[in-house]
């Protein structure tokens, strides 16, 4: 038997103060000592004025793991929850390997024994981890979960890490002196962050919302991989995983730097992970225009706003902008924190009334993963 499952708490925790545009590179550092060319465009296309990065100025040090970042958005729901049965976490970039990211924040918390699970991916990682907790409470194996959605992506931003590989192209640097920029793209585009949520079987306190629905979806049966990190394209444009490169290659090709396939990603990104997967829940789930007060659509860019919208349009679900929420241009791109901390936005605004419904919308470039996640305030 499943019971309804209430989003009672919310929370997130950003580090250190925000970061504006025209300070990113005293932070992260200049490749080759140059001003990146293409800095200036990209902030321009994806809108994003400010974001948080876990690195002291003071330093130039890296101040936190990811584990901490999570666990500080954890604590961040406050010491009166209650015992957690469940902690579901997800995040693209661990501080490790092995062991998994849940266990680490587990430990950093210091709480007694529970279930402690660790969803990998990109941005879709934190809502499939939503998915797990609001499973476990459902099924009536929990009675409180804690999902997170966390990401530590300036180590590997910085520009001390792409130092070799300019020395290894020095030809090529005489023509273009930035890195390529399937690389240089996400500097300007990611930020570290984390959220976390609290899933109970009852309301608590003057607004809960209850999960409804969580969708997932993968478009991976028909479209190669967009955005990889620790690999790189073999001559025959094949993924070749760290493993299977070389040590001594892995500096020279910075093949642990994130990458991604810009043009693939423009052609396929709204088809693959809204369109498609939107129709068939649209059809499914009987989801009417009028009946969705508020959309939380997780974008990378403002530069996919348009697109979405027009997309809404087509498939017969035209949510009128005035009924979107984002704080993408302030928070910056946190991957699979983004969704998190935009919902403890909006659910702390007090914007938020009895008998609202919210539809979250989060897709992830990998290989076209999606997520929608139906919520109604109670």
């Amino acid at each position: 038997m499943t019971v309804d499952v209430f989003l009672t708490r919310s929370a997130a925790y950003l580090p250190f103060s925000p970061v504006s545009n025209d300070e990113i590179e005293d932070v992260l550092g200049r490749i080759g000592g140059k001003d990146s060319r293409a800095r200036r465009l990209i902030l321009r296309s994806n809108g994003i004025q400010s974001r948080h990065y876990a690195i002291d100025r003071a330093t130039g040090k890296v101040a936190m793991t990811n584990a901490q970042l999570t666990a500080n958005a954890v604590r961040a729901l406050g010491e009166d929850i209650g015992p957690v049965d469940c902690l579901a976490t997800g995040t693209t970039l661990p501080d490790q390997l092995i062991p998994n990211h849940a266990v680490m924040v587990h430990g950093e918390l210091g709480w007694p024994r529970l279930e402690a699970v660790s969803c990998a991916g990109v941005c879709l990682s934190g809502t499939a981890a939503l998915k797990h907790a609001w499973l476990s409470v459902r099924a009536g194996d929990a009675r409180r979960a804690v999902a997170t959605g966390s990401e530590l992506v300036s180590p590997l931003l910085m520009a001390a890490n792409f130092e070799a590989e300019l020395a290894h192209k020095v030809q090529l640097l005489e023509e273009r002196p930035e890195i390529a920029f399937e690389k240089d793209f996400l500097r300007w585009m990611l930020s570290d962050g984390a959220g976390a949520v609290l899933l109970e079987r009852e309301p608590r306190g003057p607004l809960s919302l209850r999960v409804d629905w969580i969708e997932l979806s993968s478009a991976a049966n028909e479209l190669p991989v967009c955005m990889y990190a620790g690999a790189d394209r073999d001559a025959g444009g094949a993924l070749q995983g760290w493993m299977q490169t070389p040590s001594q290659q892995w500096h020279a090709q910075s093949i642990f730097s994130i990458k991604q396939d810009v043009r693939l990603l423009n052609e396929n990104i709204v088809r693959a992970t809204i369109e498609e997967p939107l129709r068939d829940i649209i059809a499914r789930r009987g989801l009417k225009v009028e009946e969705i007060d508020w959309f939380l659509p997780h974008m990378s860019s403002h530069f996919f706003a348009q697109p979405i919208e027009q997309c809404l349009r087509e498939v017969d679900l035209p949510i009128p902008c005035e009924r979107w929420f984002s704080n993408l241009r302030q928070m910056g791109n946190t991957g699979a924190a983004s969704p998190f901390i935009m919902l403890d936005a909006l659910f702390k605004s007090g914007r938020v009334r009895k008998g609202h419904k919210l539809l979250m919308f989060v897709p992830e470039s990998g290989r076209f993963s999606s997520g929608f996640v139906h919520l109604e305030a109670v």
